[in-house]
């Protein structure tokens, strides 16, 4: 069940705007927002909101964005760029995350990849049967990445989704390999019976650093929803997203074309200077060329000189650079 409507957000908490409905996003006009209601879980009533801005004229293509781990789509200039070139643009808070986070919920926390397929596979409906288009690209980002590239195999033989484009996709763990491997194993092993035990892993927030106004970086974005030190991670996260990559590296069959991007370098300090604008100071990104070419038949990879993390959030000229490339691809498969 779900229907476009607007609200006003403070913090996680959502104030109710009477009986009133309405179609504002809190990215204000031209943004919409649709929340889907999904079956509850161990900590109840569970939801996905689905934002949409329409482009100009009317178009029979769409994209839909998927944002990654500790995030939540604000990237307006992502979807200017899509409406430039014809496109209506959709972006996908999942469950647990951004705008479809409520004061019960564990941030971000899920139990399986695959329980992300529902809202995924009901914003597809709504984009092609409600709204009538019958081209579908699915953009995604890090975690993002991973989820689609997985969503996009299991619906390979239906044709929901004609292309991909993937930023930074979370194919690994940046960790030694003992880490990634034994020592993530027997996490996983303990994550069946304390699914919401906290890692005990503290992020030094490099990252987040990089990119908000308040620190070292350009943009403004909900910190009560994308915070700077990221919200922790659980056992039970740690378990899904390990199956999820082991399930990648047995190789995928996605059989729509997909662009694989990302920065040709990784941060590997653990203190902030300004190298970190110009690499990725979340993933290595030898894991993503690694397993890029376990995704399926059509696979391009691009490397983006000086990118970030989230390359759209690159400094000039790294974020041009990227959207070059992915304009490049879109000429040839979108």
């Amino acid at each position: 069940m779900s229907i476009w409507y607007g609200y006003r957000q403070k913090g996680f908490n959502l104030v109710a705007v009477g009986t009133e409905i309405l179609t504002v996003d809190v990215l204000g006009e031209p943004y919409e927002q649709r929340i889907i209601e999904l079956p509850d879980d161990d900590e109840g009533p569970v939801f996905a909101t689905l934002v949409r801005r329409r482009s100009t004229r009317p178009t029979p293509k769409a994209v839909l964005y998927l944002h990654g781990y500790n995030d939540y789509f604000f990237q307006t200039h992502l979807a200017d760029f899509f409406i430039d070139r014809g496109y209506d643009f959709y972006a996908l808070d999942l469950r647990k995350y951004g705008r479809s986070l409520r004061p019960h919920h564990t941030p971000n926390f899920v139990r399986s990849i695959a329980e992300y397929f529902e809202e995924i596979d009901e914003a597809a409906r709504i984009i092609r049967a409600e709204d009538g288009h019958d081209t579908l690209l699915l953009f995604a980002h890090s975690t993002g990445g991973l989820i689609g590239s997985l969503w996009a195999h299991a619906r390979s033989k239906t044709g929901v989704v004609d292309g991909l484009i993937l930023n930074s996709p979370f194919f690994d763990f940046n960790a030694a390999w003992v880490m990634r491997r034994p020592v993530a194993a027997a996490v996983g092993r303990f994550a069946a019976w304390q699914p919401y035990r906290v890692v005990p892993l503290k992020s030094p927030g490099l990252y987040g650093r990089s990119l908000h106004q308040d620190f070292h970086g350009e943009w403004q974005f909900d910190l009560a929803w994308k915070p700077v030190q990221s919200f922790p991670l659980r056992m039970g996260w740690l378990r899904a997203i390990r199956t999820a990559q082991r399930r990648l590296h047995a190789g995928l069959d996605i059989t729509a074309p997909v662009l694989v991007a990302h920065s040709t370098a990784s941060y590997r300090n653990f203190v902030w200077n300004d190298a970190a604008h110009e690499a990725d100071a979340v993933l290595d990104v030898r894991h993503i060329s690694r397993w890029a070419s376990a995704l399926g038949r059509h696979v391009t990879v691009v490397r983006i000189d000086g990118g970030k993390h989230d390359l759209t959030l690159s400094r000039e000229p790294a974020r041009q650079r990227f959207f070059d490339e992915a304009d490049r691809w879109l000429r040839a498969y979108g």
